[in-house]
């Protein structure tokens, strides 16, 4: 998969099959427009492309009242290419975007840009300065500048209900990582290189690999902090068990920074630097601050007993 930073001011590009949108998660919704769309490509020979936006919109407009990232811009491209798509364009969504009229959006980014000969997007799709444009007149310009346009409906879950970034935030910020599992269509994953901490773990027999968690996250992650039933992907062959915590450190720290401490179980290799993914399963509790080291220890001890018993059973 390409991905390219900023739409072309011409036409550089053979022509594609388009979709628009913020796609965070890459959720069981998109999915379904992504389906559609890789078909009707392979239909009428066309490469996949995806327009996306960096930062979000509400980011840009509200940053106050934006919510959490459910991905960062690593995952949301990584799930993408998992998707089979070609071509991601990543907008730099700033001031001078954000007064691109409709009409401008069509000609300079859709036609000159991209060379977009269809596009399919969802059903409450609005594009161009202040929202103006919406699916209606996207087709009406499609008509005229010869692209097709068509929309997807909302894919509902199984209580009839509109699957979302919203739905999946919800679930993630409640510690319901099954329910999150069933909207996203994958486990709830970090990804990220490992970095050096301050090796408190090893002194109480319990070595982590650490993450930061990305500051594009857009203030904290979604998920609810605590400790997790997790595994690790990108390191052996197959998944590695393990337990993690996702938090502020409160017990040995007070810098507020959030961090994603993962412990393999009877792993001991060095990985300072490599690109993991680590797969949150199920919450086992929340974060805690504990009076002493000791106390932490035990802690951490009963964690991984029972995500060992977890694994033991499934």
């Amino acid at each position: 998969m390409k991905v390219i930073r900023g739409t072309p001011s011409s036409i550089i590009h053979p022509p594609c099959a388009l979709t628009i949108g913020n796609f965070d998660g890459v959720h069981e919704g998109h999915q379904a427009l992504l389906s559609r769309l890789s078909s009707y490509a392979d239909q009428n020979q066309l490469k996949t492309c995806v327009l996306t936006f960096d930062p979000h919109p509400k980011e840009f407009f509200t940053p106050e009242n934006a919510p959490a990232r459910i991905y960062s811009l690593r995952d949301k491209l990584l799930a993408l290419k998992d998707c089979g798509i070609d071509r991601v364009v990543v907008e730099h969504f700033n001031a001078n975007f954000a007064k691109i009229t409709a009409d401008e959006f069509v000609e300079k980014i859709l036609i000159r840009g991209l060379n977009a000969k269809y596009i399919v997007v969802g059903d409450d799709f609005h594009y161009g300065s202040k929202r103006l444009g919406n699916f209606e007149t996207l087709s009406a310009a499609g008509k005229i500048h010869g692209f097709e346009v068509q929309s997807v409906n909302s894919v509902l879950d199984d209580e009839m209900k509109r699957i979302s970034s919203t739905a999946i935030r919800t679930a993630l910020n409640q510690g319901d990582l099954k329910t999150a599992r069933k909207l996203l269509g994958r486990p709830y994953a970090f990804t990220g290189h490992v970095q050096h901490g301050k090796k408190l773990g090893r002194t109480i027999g319990f070595p982590t690999l650490n993450l930061a968690v990305s500051k594009e996250s857009h203030k904290t992650p979604p998920a609810t902090t605590g400790i997790f039933i997790a595994q690790v992907h990108g390191l052996h062959e197959n998944p590695l068990p393990a337990v993690a915590s996702l938090g502020v450190r409160p017990t040995v720290e007070d810098q507020g920074r959030v961090l994603l401490e993962t412990h393999i179980f009877d792993f001991n290799e060095n990985v300072y630097g490599k690109l993991i993914k680590v797969e949150l399963i199920e919450k086992l509790r929340d974060e805690a601050k504990y009076p002493n080291l000791d106390a932490l220890q035990e802690a951490i001890r009963a964690d991984a007993q029972a995500a060992i018993n977890y694994f033991k059973n499934i």
